[in-house]
C-alpha cells in the first residue's frame, strides 16, 4: 500500500467518525431527551436536548473537515482541489460558528458568563 493510499484510507477513517460522532450523540441526546422530558419543568428538557444535539454536529463537523484537509491536501493537492476544500471548510467552519452560537447562546471567541443562579 502506497502512503497517499494510506492518508487518504486514513482521511475517510476520520471522515467516519464525524459522522458516527453525530448518529451516536443524536441518539444518546435523544435517548436523555425521552427519559427526562416529564420529570424537568417545562422548556428545560428541550433546552438540555437542543444542547447536546448541537454538541454532538459541531464535534462531527469539526472531523468531518479534518478528513477533508488530510484527503484533499495530501492526496489529491491540485489547485481546483485545494480551491474545493477551501470551500468545504469555509461553509463547514460557517455551520459551527452558527450552531455554537445557537446551542451556547455566545460567540464561540466570547468569554463564558457566569450563573447568577
Amino acid at each position: 500500500m502506497q502512503f497517499t493510499e494510506v492518508i487518504s484510507v486514513a482521511g475517510y477513517a476520520i471522515e467516519a467518525v464525524g459522522v458516527l460522532v453525530v448518529v451516536v450523540g443524536s441518539c444518546v441526546s435523544s435517548v436523555i431527551f425521552a427519559r427526562t422530558f416529564r420529570s424537568l419543568p417545562e422548556g428545560i428538557a428541550y433546552r438540555i436536548y437542543r444542547r447536546q444535539l448541537g454538541r454532538s454536529i459541531i464535534l462531527g463537523l469539526e472531523f468531518l473537515i479534518a478528513g477533508d484537509i488530510i484527503r484533499t491536501v495530501v492526496v489529491a493537492d491540485t489547485l481546483e482541489n485545494v480551491a474545493i476544500l477551501g470551500l468545504i471548510i469555509l461553509i463547514r467552519s460557517f455551520l459551527s460558528v452558527t450552531l455554537h452560537l445557537e446551542v451556547e447562546g455566545r460567540w464561540p471567541w466570547q468569554a463564558e458568563k457566569p450563573d447568577t443562579d
